[in-house]
């Protein structure tokens, strides 16, 4: 669904927007939506086009519908480090916190469901509903995170790229409300570049492995972004995990 179309669906009815049971508004009564209602608003971004900076004040909270965004940290001498992904359904900015801890980039065409950040604050008192998910949701960040540590200290340059697109593969499965299994096709949010930054890599590792998946039938690549999984089990099996814990979803 284009953008465009997207947004004024999701401004219609918070019911039909695609993150409705997977965002911090998951566990919501009609009442709580329509406090949410109140106080949310939209904005898109085009991709490469910074979200908010490190440092700087954020007046709102809110949740990717569609597209992706990059979290990354510069160092002292001015290298920066992509240090997270922010998914569809996945949560931007911390309540209680008034500046950015990292600068958000969106690596693809994104919209976002935004809400103002002191009002959100409150809801969070009088609403113990959407504080427990977004709990739930902070945990499983924390969870992802520890995986990642896993995945960048102790795992291959092909199995760090086919683990890569095992989490794009099941955030896509979940949202169209599908079992991650046989025959998968998503759209990679990330240039190769970008991936190569995220996980640790050189541009030519990334592009030399995904040539080689590619060459033995463990992925079709269909111009820049479209990435075919002919069969899931094969790109788990690459990805050098023998279950479903060891790959946040």
């Amino acid at each position: 669904m284009p953008a465009d179309a997207m947004l004024t669906a999701a401004q219609q009815a918070c019911e039909i927007c695609p993150i409705r049971y997977r965002a911090v508004c998951a566990h919501c009564e009609a009442d709580e939506l329509a406090e949410l209602e109140g106080i949310k608003y939209y904005r898109r971004f085009e991709a490469g086009q910074v979200i908010v900076w490190a440092g700087d004040r954020m007046d709102f909270v809110g949740s990717v519908v569609s597209g992706m965004a990059g979290l990354t940290q510069q160092l002292e001498d001015g290298r920066t480090q992509m240090v997270g992904l922010l998914l569809p359904s996945d949560f931007l900015g911390r309540p209680g916190r008034e500046r950015a801890a990292y600068t958000v980039t969106a690596t693809s065409d994104l919209l976002l469901c935004c809400f103002r950040r002191k009002p959100f604050e409150a809801l969070l008192v009088e609403t113990p509903r959407i504080a427990t998910r977004l709990l739930e949701m902070t945990l499983d960040e924390l969870d992802a995170a520890r995986d990642w540590l896993l995945l960048l200290g102790r795992k291959s340059a092909r199995e760090k790229i086919a683990s890569l697109l095992v989490i794009l593969a099941r955030r896509e499965a979940a949202l169209i409300k599908r079992p991650a299994e046989g025959r998968i096709s998503i759209e990679l949010p990330l240039t190769r570049e970008a991936m190569a930054d995220y996980l640790g890599l050189t541009l030519e590792t990334v592009s030399r492995h995904m040539s080689a998946l590619k060459r033995e039938g463990v992925i079709v690549l269909e111009g820049k972004r479209r990435v075919v999984i002919p069969a899931f089990r094969d790109l788990v099996a690459e990805s050098g995990d023998d279950s479903d814990g060891g790959i946040p979803s």
